[in-house]
């Protein structure tokens, strides 16, 4: 995991953002710690603090004082929101702009889904 190029706090708070969002660490749950997130990627524990930080501020955890950080009620739901904001800016926009160059109408778009998702899985290079 901490390895490809990005800040290493992200990473950390993006390997807590997957876990409640798969569930693995539930609502209500108690984090781990900085500590914990610092032995256990061989971090500086200051590093792991700035990724908990983060999650702290976006209303992801809270603060037990003198028991630890735990988990927000509706952090799951606050994150799977952002996740599909964002996979639409990625992946949605730029798919329609391609539809529209493309003259391709919503139904069209709908069938291709459709089409593909019945193929199952595609790999990079393969024709359909």
């Amino acid at each position: 995991m901490i390895d490809d190029g990005r800040a290493l706090f992200l990473q950390i708070a993006e390997a807590i953002e997957d876990s409640i969002v798969d569930g693995s660490l539930a609502e209500e749950a108690q984090a781990p710690s900085t500590n914990e997130l610092a032995a256990f990627y061989r971090i500086n524990p200051a590093t792991a603090a700035k990724g908990v930080a983060m999650l702290t501020e976006k209303g992801v955890l809270y603060k037990k004082r003198g028991i630890g950080m735990f988990v927000t009620e509706g952090a799951r739901t606050i994150l799977l929101s952002e996740r599909r904001s964002a996979f639409a800016d990625r992946y949605i926009d730029p798919l329609l702009a391609e539809a529209r160059t493309l003259g391709l109408g919503p139904e069209d778009l709908a069938d291709l889904l459709r089409e593909r998702a019945a193929d199952g899985p595609r790999t990079e290079g393969t024709t359909a």
